[in-house]
């Protein structure tokens, strides 16, 4: 099993999720957009404006839950490699004793031919149960991913009569916004946020 496969492919994975754009109501027909400074607390006043932009990269990677959830998953893949392992050096070693009661003549041919069809099962068998746990954790960190997403949108739309969006624009290195307005970037407020909302939740 390759080692660095589920966080590879978390990082493609964030990289896609980076391009979502969340659409929220709002007067579609407004373009001038003018962001006054967030107060504290977190409130905000966007005088006559909708549109705010996040870093999606920087809020997926500092949020606590996922940090969370990609230690528990990284777990998960150690304690499976491990298992595989053991499997494995067990099997080459019941081969090696296979192959050395061969030459040495210890074994009749017809228990060689049995011993051998054992072992090629136990081999393929291996194989299969190696491909079922990468695709399990292939599948865990799909879920994972879509979780976390989930939770920042739903976050986002509890908060946007605080912030007063009607858009919130993902940006993402290599993603279709290429470029927004520093002065229109929340990352850091819908970060603390959801930080904020996820340590309450986690201590319950």
């Amino acid at each position: 099993m390759e080692k660095n496969s589920v966080i590879i492919y978390a990082l493609i994975s964030l990289a896609i999720a980076g391009s979502y754009a969340l659409h929220f109501t709002g007067n579609k027909n407004k373009k001038e957009v003018v962001r006054t400074e967030f107060v504290a607390g977190g409130a905000t006043d966007i005088s006559a404006g909708v549109i705010v932009s996040i870093d999606i990269d920087s809020i997926i990677f500092n949020f606590d839950m996922f940090k969370d959830r990609r230690g528990e998953l990284l777990e998960k893949q150690r304690r499976a490699e491990a298992d595989f392992t053991t499997r494995t050096n067990r099997l080459e070693r019941d081969v090696r004793e296979f192959q050395e009661q061969v030459n040495r003549v210890l074994i009749t041919r017809a228990v060689q031919e049995q011993r051998a069809q054992i072992l090629a099962q136990q081999e393929q068998d291996l194989i299969n149960y190696g491909n079922q746990l990468q695709a399990d954790l292939m599948e865990e960190e799909q879920v994972m991913n879509r979780q976390i997403i989930d939770y920042i949108m739903k976050f986002l739309e509890e908060r946007k009569s605080e912030y007063n969006y009607s858009y919130v624009l993902g940006k993402s290195f290599g993603g279709m916004i290429l470029y927004s307005e520093p002065m229109l970037d929340i990352t850091a407020e819908i970060l603390d946020g959801l930080n904020r909302k996820y340590r309450t939740e986690v201590r319950r």
